[in-house]
């Protein structure tokens, strides 16, 4: 089991990381299973509206909800990101990495990504997570001191992902 998070202060970077990461995985033949996610301004809104991308191609479903230009709180769409789970838990077969753009709030209620982080682990593989610092407390508690805290270095994490693909193969 190889299990590693990554943490990148400011709104949006760690998306716009692990959408590099993904895409040099793919350039390098690294069969990837999982989301990144994009972060779309509007003028109009205080929020963005948040894209989800399935690995390796696609869909992409939008999981926020247009609530208004005055909505406060969380804007997710869970049916969306249930969607989203259901096609990244059927492209798990033949993937080598999962790449899970965040550990949010959903999971860390138990919900979300969850079932499918730990069929991919069940199964050895390789999963990279995204994970803000509101949630880190609750991710480390999910992973069990089994998770690898990585550096925000493309190469490092990259390095890490091929390592866990080499040693499964």
């Amino acid at each position: 089991m190889r299990l590693a998070h990554i943490s990148i202060a400011g709104r949006g970077e760690t998306d716009r990381f692990l959408s590099v990461i993904a895409a040099r995985l793919e350039a390098a033949g690294v069969r990837l299973a999982g989301t990144v996610q994009t972060n779309i301004a509007r003028a109009d809104r205080t929020r963005c509206d948040m894209d989800l991308r399935v690995l390796p191609d696609g869909p992409v479903y939008r999981i926020s909800e247009d609530r208004g230009a005055a909505a406060r709180g969380c804007m997710l769409d869970h049916g969306a990101l249930e969607q989203t789970v259901a096609e990244v838990a059927r492209r798990l077969d033949g993937a080598d990495v999962l790449l899970v753009n965040k550990f949010g709030k959903a999971e860390a209620e138990g919900r979300g990504l969850v079932p499918v982080i730990s069929e991919a682990l069940s199964r050895g593989m390789t999963v990279l997570v995204g994970v803000n610092g509101l949630n880190l407390p609750n991710f480390l508690d999910f992973a069990g001191g089994l998770s690898q805290a990585l550096p925000a270095e493309d190469a490092a994490v990259v390095d890490w992902c091929l390592k866990g693909v080499t040693s499964h193969a």
